[in-house]
C-alpha cells in the first residue's frame, strides 16, 4: 500500500459526528514492561533487542503534558498553532559488539530536547482524526559523568492521529513521515572515522552536514481501564544521505519495532476537560 493511501483510509475511517469532552484524571501512573528491537545506529547492520521498563505517565497540564505524543512544555496553544518542547533519545553502542566500530569508542546514551513548532492542517470535526506539520529541533547531550553536546537534528514531518481506526473503538493510530537534517557535529559523533582508529577495511572519513536519510513511523495503542498496550514500528532510509558514504554505514535501510505493556498503578482525584482527541481544553 503506498503511503497517500494509508493516509486516505486513516482519514475516512476516522470521520463521524461531533463529540463532547469529558474529564478526565490530572494525571495518570503506570509500570510495565517493553520489548524491544533496535539498530545499533541508524546506518548499522547490526540489531540488538531489549527488555526495559516502559513506565506510564499521563499528567494534562495547562503548561505541561505528558501523553500520547510524548512530553511537552506547552509554551503557545491556538488551536491550529503549538509550540511544544520535543524529547527524543539514542542508545548507547558497545563498539567491541559492532563489526564497523570494532576498535573505536563506544557510542554514550544521549537525549535530545528542543522546540517543536507544529501546525494543524486538518481536523475532523469529532476531533477523532488530525493531520498537522511538525518542525521539531533538537540539541543532543551525551548521558555520562560529564555530558558532552553531540550536535542538533531538525525533523520536519507530517503526523497523522486517528482514533478508533476502522472502528475498533479504544484505540489509537498514529502514522508519521518526513525527512531528517542533521549538523555536522552530529554526524561526525557517530560517522566520523579518526585517523587513529582508520584500518584497510575502514578508512578516515569526515561527514559533512545536511540531509540524513528519510523516516516513517507508525504506532498502535489502547487503553484499558487498569492497564496501556502499545507497539510501533520505524522505518528509516539513508538514500542520499550526507553521510552515507561513511565506512561505519553498513546498511542504507533502519528498522526497528517494539512493543509494550503497562499498568496503570494511581490516579489523581482532581480531573480536567480533555477532548476526544486527547489534549486538555483551554
Amino acid at each position: 500500500m503506498r503511503f497517500e493511501h494509508l493516509i486516505a483510509g486513516c482519514l475516512a475511517a476516522a470521520c463521524g459526528s461531533a463529540a463532547a469532552a469529558v474529564d478526565e484524571p490530572l494525571w495518570e501512573a503506570g509500570i510495565g514492561l517493553a520489548a524491544l528491537d533496535f539498530p545499533d545506529y541508524r546506518g548499522s547492520s547490526q540489531s540488538r533487542g531489549y527488555l526495559v521498563p516502559d513506565p506510564y505517565i499521563v499528567y494534562r497540564g495547562r503548561f505541561l503534558r505528558a501523553d500520547r505524543h510524548g512530553l511537552r512544555g506547552v509554551f503557545f496553544d491556538s488551536d491550529r498553532i503549538d509550540l511544544n518542547l520535543s524529547v527524543g533519545a539514542s542508545l548507547p553502542v558497545d563498539s567491541s559488539r559492532d563489526h564497523a566500530r570494532e576498535g573505536m569508542s563506544n557510542l554514550r546514551p544521549s537525549v535530545e530536547l528542543g522546540p517543536s513548532l507544529e501546525l494543524n492542517l486538518w481536523r475532523a470535526a469529532d476531533r477523532q482524526a488530525s493531520v498537522d506539520l511538525r518542525f521539531p529541533l533538537r540539541g543532543a547531550v551525551t548521558i555520562e559523568t560529564r555530558s558532552r553536546f553531540i550536535g542538533t537534528q531538525f525533523f520536519p514531518h507530517l503526523n497523522i492521529d486517528v482514533r478508533a481506526p476502522g472502528g475498533f473503538e479504544g484505540w489509537d493510530l498514529g502514522v508519521l513521515a518526513g525527512p531528517v537534517f542533521t549538523d555536522r557535529r552530529y554526524n561526525r559523533y557517530f560517522y566520523e572515522v579518526p585517523a587513529a582508529y582508520a584500518t584497510a577495511q575502514r578508512p578516515a572519513y569526515e561527514p559533512g552536514s545536511g540531509f540524513a536519510g528519510t523516516q516513517f513511523l507508525v504506532a498502535l495503542t489502547k487503553r484499558y481501564a487498569k492497564f496501556w498496550v502499545g507497539g510501533f514500528a520505524r522505518y528509516d532510509t539513508l538514500a542520499g544521505a550526507r553521510f552515507s558514504a561513511s565506512p561505519l554505514v553498513t546498511s542504507k535501510r533502519y528498522f526497528a519495532a517494539g512493543i509494550g505493556i503497562s499498568w496503570i498503578v494511581g490516579q489523581s482525584s482532581e480531573r480536567v476537560p480533555v477532548a476526544p482527541d486527547g489534549e486538555r481544553q483551554r
